[in-house]
């Protein structure tokens, strides 16, 4: 936990500021409100619960939680959900002067993305200039929970579906969802609904493929807590600070789990 005035003082350590006004400051809840939720119990720095409104904390130094979610205190972090669209290569950079993800974060040099699409998969990319989150939620161990909507060639049966389930034999290894469900199925196409943990590239593309049912069209609608929702293809929207945390508790949680 952050030290008293007099502790900070003899340490040469800056003061800090008032833990209810920290919280205000990062969009948390009022300063009224953030008291209440300190007065609760419901705020912990450093992993120990404060219920002192005396309370001080260094934003760019103490670890905080709300309701045991991270809170993200420093004001120069920035976080975007990006709807990809298809034809755009997920890298801020392209040597072959293909369409890519720095055209659509023009004066935004620090940001980058969180883990890629292929070109032809249009869908939701975490967009960041939080290094330390991205790492951890890019990190292959960590296997991020990810939401496809596929449109694959042919009519799935009872049985094609059980193979896909029981996980589909690549060069790379065995290939399984978490989950799979018809969405949708007419004479000549079927829409899938999978969710994912691995990362490997074209994962859902490959799979879709060895099965005799090459994809059509595919989105990814979701990254871990985070939801795609109703942002347009092309455009991208600033996630919540009860996104950010939720995303920030997910790489916690995979460092933990890492150092098991």
């Amino acid at each position: 936990m952050a030290l008293s005035n007099r502790e900070d003082k003899q340490e040469g350590k800056p003061e800090g500021i008032r833990l209810q006004k920290a919280l205000s400051a990062a969009g948390i809840a009022s300063r009224r409100a953030s008291e209440d939720l300190i007065v609760k119990g419901r705020v912990k720095v450093n992993g120990k619960v404060v219920t002192e409104l005396g309370s001080r904390v260094r934003p760019l130094e103490d670890n905080v939680e709300v309701d045991h979610k991270p809170v993200q205190m420093d004001p120069d972090r920035v976080y975007y959900a990006f709807h990809k669209p298809r034809g755009v290569v997920s890298t801020m950079a392209d040597e072959n002067g293909r369409n890519c993800l720095a055209d659509y974060f023009i004066g935004m040099d620090r940001v980058f993305n969180v883990g890629r699409l292929d070109a032809e998969t249009t869908g939701l990319i975490l967009m960041t200039n939080d290094g330390e989150l991205a790492n951890q939620l890019a990190h292959p161990s960590y296997e991020v929970e990810k939401l496809y909507v596929a449109k694959v060639k042919g009519v799935l049966g009872r049985v094609e579906m059980q193979k896909l389930k029981d996980g589909v034999r690549l060069e790379d290894g065995l290939a399984k969802p978490d989950s799979a469900k018809i969405l949708d199925q007419n004479d000549t196409s079927t829409l899938l609904e999978l969710v994912m943990h691995s990362g490997k590239n074209r994962i859902v593309r490959r799979m879709m493929e060895a099965l005799g049912h090459p994809v059509l069209d595919l989105t990814r609608k979701s990254f871990g807590p985070l939801r795609l929702g109703n942002t347009k293809v092309g455009q991208f929207r600033e996630l919540s600070k009860l996104e950010v945390g939720s995303l920030m508790k997910v790489g916690q949680d995979g460092e933990k789990s890492r150092r098991r």
